[in-house]
């Protein structure tokens, strides 16, 4: 049979050749092709309207960094067969199959038990059982149980291809230049050492300035205070749905979104291929926008009110402060609602939101950056700077925030 060698042009990084009929299948499959109905930046297009970029263009995009990756590393000497080549690029691949509509929406809302990388695990191992086995080492190797370790750093580590491709592409599509990191010379600088993952000292300019653009991307576009705001009242939404659903009312909704919203599921109902999983299968945003649709006509004020404000942009306002709002003031708001909709103090609570968002940059808990000298030793970037403040990067930043709709 003939090669279905195909090329990709992506906007971001050019032409991307898929390099075989192994990895050309995994691409064409459903779960796959489901991201290309996900936003990468859930509903940051609210802030910056160029954001409609996909997981699937990520995740593309990511599997050409692995590929690069892997190409200077046999460069340099490393052994690495087809098989593993194959492995890796496969991981990069499906590392976001697990994630559901507006990234982590669903996980505070209709999938509240089970992780978005449990869920990418559990269709890994679908997708392995449909290709017979094929998909074994990259499993392996997402799941950090390769012996050549090296291979999952390049998966998911302090330098990883996901990280190196959605700060290239999230800056590319919301404009924000200052995340627009040289991936390029990221990846020609690494190197294996003792089976880790190092940078070689000549790249350590490009790493500082990698965790600097990650950590201006954050608070910029990832944790952008009218985001956060979108995302909650998105939250406050959907939990209203569930409500109602589970208290029996018929809500319209796509038969995948219907079950997360009459059942609390659990672990259990997504192992071994079980329905859960299915109907997750199936979950897009589009399920999610056409709800809002229809309910933002719905006879429930709380549901109405809420869906309409998705629909038309009329978000929640949101304050970022030092302190925990002042429980007077939640109060005051509270009041406020159960007079202007003439509801309980209940269903006025689904018009606010206040807790905290954090953010750790570098955690050096987490697998270090190593410098690799020409002397053959390493050091972690913490030490090799001398300019970068590693201390101030590795501090937790936490803000609390107040967020409540606007009548």
């Amino acid at each position: 049979m003939p090669l279905k060698r195909k090329i990709i042009n992506d906007p971001v990084f050019g032409f991307i050749t898929i390099p075989n009929d192994f990895v050309y299948d995994i691409i064409q499959h459903p779960f796959l092709q489901r991201l290309s109905r996900i936003r990468q930046l859930g509903l940051t297009s609210f802030v910056y309207p160029g954001a409609q970029h996909t997981r699937f263009h990520h995740s593309l995009g990511a599997m050409f960094l692995m590929g690069e990756a892997l190409k200077t590393l046999k460069e340099k000497g490393h052994e690495i067969s087809e098989e593993e080549k194959n492995g890796a690029l496969a991981a990069i691949l499906m590392h976001d199959i697990g994630h559901g509509p507006f990234s982590h929406v669903l996980e505070h809302t209709l999938v509240t038990h089970v992780q978005h990388e449990t869920l990418s695990l559990l269709l890994m191992k679908q997708m392995n059982a449909e290709l017979n086995g094929a998909l074994q080492t990259a499993i392996d190797i997402f799941t950090d149980k390769y012996p050549k370790r090296f291979l999952h750093q390049l998966v998911s580590g302090q330098l990883d291809m996901d990280r190196l491709d959605y700060l290239r592409r999230d800056s590319f599509f919301t404009g924000v230049s200052e995340g627009n990191i040289g991936s390029a010379r990221i990846i020609k600088m690494l190197d294996v050492k003792d089976d880790q993952l190092v940078v070689e000292s000549k790249g350590i300019y490009s790493i500082e300035n990698f965790l600097m653009s990650r950590r201006l991307m954050f608070w910029q576009v990832y944790l952008h205070k009218t985001a956060v705001a979108a995302e909650k009242m998105m939250i406050n939404t959907l939990k209203r749905a569930k409500e109602l659903s589970m208290n029996g009312e018929r809500l319209f909704a796509s038969p995948a979104l219907s079950y997360f919203l009459k059942k609390e599921t659990t672990l259990a109902d997504f192992e071994n291929h079980g329905e859960a999983l299915q109907h997750f299968a199936l979950l897009d945003d589009n399920d999610l926008w056409s709800a809002l649709k229809v309910w933002a006509s719905h006879g429930d004020t709380v549901l109405r009110v809420l869906s309409e404000g998705m629909i038309n942009r009329k978000l929640f306002k949101i304050e970022i402060t030092e302190d925990e709002v002042e429980p007077e003031r939640v109060k005051q708001q509270l009041e406020y609602y159960t007079r202007k909709f003439n509801v309980s103090e209940h269903e006025a609570g689904y018009f606010l939101a206040s807790d905290c968002m954090a953010t750790d940059m570098y955690n050096k808990e987490d697998d270090s950056i190593g410098i690799l000298y020409k002397d053959g030793t390493v050091k972690d970037i913490s030490k090799a700077s001398d300019m970068l403040n590693i201390e101030l990067l590795s501090k937790r930043v936490e803000k609390h925030y107040f967020a409540y709709l606007r009548v």
